[in-house]
């Protein structure tokens, strides 16, 4: 374990990092405003009502992104600014140019894609009771004992490795794995599995103080190896994983590689309410 950086500053880092924490999560479409995920699914034209907001929605024929939406101008949803009064294509975040949705003042949607090629309506509510009750994330102090040098081995054919979801029902997605994360704790090697995620690594990962002192599914944390083949893992910047801030995300459990039998005392416990009491 080490830290290249003087306390101080690392502190300072740490503080800085946990405020920016605090703000993304309570954005108009951060994790405390999902109110709803509802796949739309079946043969295009099947529209179907969705909780909490106006319109009927349908699937599009099989390899166009997004959702179709009819409503009238009296619903008052808006696609790119623009009043819906008939049927409206609403882009996906796969889409070329995704589509802005909105509702009311508070209230935004977005069109997520799944693996099997459907999609589902996510509800946003910047006013949503879960970021009117929060109160924080709470976390441990900085330990600079929890700042670990790591080396990264690319798997030179590419791998994957499968991991389950919360709301899946115990089947598994196989993930991208471009290569193994290994690293000493009291004397034993460890050897982790990050999978590709945008342009970063993710660890998803439980330790013994899971249900205890931290969040009970897990929790993640970002890497980037170095041209030289190693990587930092900066526990403290471990963090909650969506589904921590709403039940409408689906996030993945870490694989059992990645299940700690030791306490990593270090990054965030838990989200809390204005009582200081657990938030969910």
């Amino acid at each position: 374990m080490s830290d290249t950086i003087p306390t101080t500053a690392a502190e300072e880092r740490y503080a800085a990092f946990r405020e920016r924490r605090a703000e993304a999560v309570t954005r108009p479409q951060g994790h405390l405003a999902l109110v709803n995920t509802q796949w739309i699914t079946g043969d295009p034209g099947s529209a179907q009502p969705v909780w909490g907001v106006p319109g009927l929605w349908s699937p599009l024929p099989a390899g166009e992104s997004g959702l179709k939406v009819t409503a009238a101008a009296s619903d008052g949803i808006l696609v790119d600014d623009a009043i819906v009064d008939g049927d409206v294509i609403v882009g996906g975040h796969d889409a070329v140019t995704p589509s802005e949705l909105r509702f009311g003042d508070t209230v935004t949607g977005s069109v997520i894609g799944g693996e099997r090629g459907d999609y589902a309506l996510r509800i946003w509510d910047a006013a949503s009771e879960a970021i009117q009750d929060f109160g924080g994330i709470d976390a441990f102090p900085y330990d600079p004992e929890w700042v670990v040098e790591a080396r990264f081995t690319p798997i030179a054919s590419g791998g994957s490795v499968d991991i389950a979801h919360l709301g899946d029902d115990g089947r598994t997605r196989s993930k991208a794995l471009p290569g193994t994360i290994e690293f000493s704790h009291d004397g034993a090697e460890r050897s982790v599995a990050a999978f590709q995620d945008d342009d970063s690594l993710l660890l998803v990962f439980g330790d013994a103080t899971n249900g205890d002192t931290t969040y009970g599914v897990g929790r993640f944390l970002r890497v980037v190896p170095r041209a030289d083949g190693t990587v930092l893992l900066d526990f403290n910047r471990a963090h909650i994983p969506p589904c921590g801030f709403s039940y409408n995300f689906n996030c993945p459990i870490p694989p059992a590689q990645n299940r700690f039998d030791f306490r990593i005392e270090a990054g965030e416990k838990n989200v809390l309410n204005r009582r200081g009491g657990l938030l969910h």
